[in-house]
């Protein structure tokens, strides 16, 4: 065989195989994959999650009612307390002296009654006795056996005695009004004086102590921090304060069924409801700055929990899941189906479905239709919905959702048991145009029903 023939049959083996590959080449799958569920109805659960704190129901700041040296201290923190148990004592000594003191002003003040009343009764036989010697001064006078300088003396007389009885019953008054000042001062310092002995107002634990033996307890005014000495809180019932995003609070209620669990007792969790509810936002402290402002705003929810939890103490974390809304037996589509796209609708509002545009190799389809010019007495308009498998293809269909589960969304329109909707990849959901071809990458699945 000559040379000539050799490169002969050479070239027509690879414009052979050239063309073998070109023909695999353009003939090669150019479907997308996607993954497809088909729908049936299910139990669906709402739920708005929130952090914060476990706080006991009740608790009492117990501060000092009196100043003064702490001169006994029974009790530690964390200790459990009765109501009426003995907690401390402050130092009582200055206090008795007020109270002797006391006790010398009100006899003080008796006396000087005392002697006011002897006065008044003085002054009071004085006045009689100028009466009489007026009576016989006008007597006389009928009978002019007298001179009108005796008379106008006699009368004189009585008037200055009159005035000065008035006097002393005026200084009686000022001497009760003292008693009274006196005895209110030491009913106040027997008052302080009974209260250097505090006792537990209520069954409960010590969950602060800030105070020790030999310190001077300052009383301060209602609801400083820096007079409390203790802080009692009764544990049997317990509170979550959680903070809610401001986007979730209007679908908050009172009454809503709530489950707890605390981040220092794993793998449990504790029934409750929400209490309370904060009208108004929680402040945050300090100053702010431009990107605190932009934080979102939260409230301040109350969950009560309706079961004991063990071994807990204020300030623990804790995570709520409050129950906004249930629905029983409702068509439900996976949330990471839904997508939005920019559909075409006629005068009646009715979808159009226009046909995919081509695919070049390479390309990557945008998540919404071409923005051409739509035709005369139709509109296009973005749209919430799912793509669903039907003949080979994805064909977009506009929903409408009602409650939001861990998993699925409701379907309150839109869709009907059974519709294969694809769900995923990610990719290919954001991808995918309506009408184009797709070719599904396993067999529908169905996911356990959520409790």
């Amino acid at each position: 065989m000559t040379r000539k023939k050799v490169l002969i049959i050479l070239a027509v083996l690879v414009i052979g195989a050239a063309a073998v590959g070109a023909y695999f080449y353009f003939r090669r799958e150019t479907r997308v994959s996607v993954n497809v569920e088909s729908l049936r109805l299910r139990d669906l659960e709402s739920l708005v999650s929130a952090s914060g704190k476990i706080q006991p129901k009740t608790q009492v700041n117990i501060s000092a009612n009196t100043t003064g040296r702490v001169t006994r201290l029974s009790v530690e923190e964390g200790e459990r307390v009765k109501k009426g148990q003995f907690l401390l004592e402050i130092d009582p000594r200055s206090l008795e002296g007020q109270l002797q003191r006391g006790e010398a002003s009100v006899a003080a003040a008796r006396s000087s009654l005392q002697q006011s009343m002897t006065n008044v009764e003085q002054a009071r036989a004085l006045l009689e006795l100028a009466q009489q010697t007026l009576k016989r001064q006008q007597e006389l006078w009928k009978d002019g056996l007298t001179t009108r300088q005796e008379l106008e003396r006699a009368q004189n007389d009585v008037a200055v005695r009159e005035a000065d009885l008035k006097a002393r019953q005026q200084d009686i008054e000022t001497r009760q009004q003292q008693i009274r000042q006196e005895q209110a001062g030491l009913a106040t310092t027997q008052y302080n004086l009974n209260q250097v002995i505090l006792t537990a107002p209520m069954d409960g634990l010590v969950t602060r102590r800030n105070i020790e033996q030999g310190e001077t307890a300052v009383f301060g005014t209602m609801n400083n921090p820096g007079t409390v000495l203790l802080t009692i809180a009764d544990m049997s019932m317990l509170e979550a304060e959680v903070e809610v995003d401001e986007t979730d609070i209007p679908m908050v209620s009172l009454g809503q069924i709530a489950k707890v669990t605390i981040d220092a007792i794993p793998d449990r969790s504790f029934r409750g409801h929400v209490t309370e509810i904060g009208n108004s936002p929680i402040q945050s402290t300090g100053q702010q700055t431009n990107t605190q402002q932009r934080q979102a705003t939260n409230f301040k929810v109350v969950v009560t929990i309706d079961e004991p939890v063990p071994d807990v103490r204020p300030g623990f974390t804790c995570t709520a899941e409050i129950t906004t809304a249930t629905r029983k037996n409702v068509l439900s589509v996976p949330i990471q189906s839904l997508t939005v796209r920019e559909m075409l609708f006629d005068n009646k509002g009715t979808l159009v479905h226009e046909p995919p545009p081509k695919k070049g190799r390479g390309s990557v389809e945008p998540t919404v239709s071409a923005s051409t010019e739509p035709p005369p007495g139709h509109e296009r308009k973005e749209v919430e919905g799912v793509f669903l498998v039907r003949d080979g293809r994805g064909v977009f269909a506009p929903v409408k959702t009602g409650i939001a589960g861990e998993k699925y969304f409701e379907v309150t329109s839109g869709l009907k048991a059974g519709d294969q909707v694809i769900t995923g990849p990610f990719a290919s959901v954001r991808e995918l145009a309506d009408g184009e071809e797709v070719k599904v990458q396993s067999a529908p699945r169905s996911s356990t029903v959520r409790p």
